[in-house]
């Protein structure tokens, strides 16, 4: 994936891995360039449902797929570039990826995703309840935007005390926990 930025340098440590990943032998590490391709299927593989539906070519869907993602990662680089731009690895291959602006007055989750394989286990629900410890002790709420068709991340979401908020858009509703 020539051409794309570069990831910003690390903000800072990063969100202390939950310790369910040790336990499952994941890892979280700062995102390079060497793992833009791998990123690139990720993200490809965040949308394969959504892709299945549509009548066109694979080499069509990976050609919109990798311009999507291109784009995506220019627009996160730009707009979000003191955030933890970090890979989920597990046996030392990125399954995830989990974008994080620790900022005030609410931090924000950019991204958050995970292979297909790896939906579903509470990996997310860890790294995003390590997160909040992280974000309260600093007095502060998170925020994030959800797919609205995505209904598997909206209950998680919901359970981990996110509330719907104004500020989304047509496909993407705008959620935020607060700290108190």
């Amino acid at each position: 994936m020539g051409g794309l930025p570069p990831f910003p340098a690390a903000a800072g440590a990063g969100p202390e891995p939950p310790a369910l990943f040790a336990a499952r032998g994941f890892a979280l590490r700062p995102a390079s360039q060497a793992d833009i391709p791998r990123l690139q299927q990720v993200y490809a593989d965040s949308r394969d449902q959504e892709m299945a539906g549509v009548p066109w070519p694979d080499e069509a869907k990976r050609g919109f797929l990798a311009q999507q993602f291109a784009l995506q990662h220019q627009h996160y680089v730009a707009h979000y570039a003191g955030a933890d731009f970090l890979v989920i690895e597990h046996l030392g291959l990125v399954q995830g990826r989990y974008y994080l602006l620790r900022t005030a007055p609410e931090h924000l989750i950019v991204d958050i995703s995970f292979t297909a394989a790896y939906r579903g286990q509470g990996l997310g629900r860890a790294l995003i309840e390590a997160s909040q410890v992280q974000a309260r002790a600093q007095g502060r709420g998170m925020g994030l935007h959800v797919v609205k068709s995505n209904l598997g991340a909206r209950r998680l979401y919901d359970r981990l005390g996110f509330v719907p908020c104004d500020g989304g858009t047509d496909t993407h509703q705008r959620m935020r926990w607060p700290a108190s």
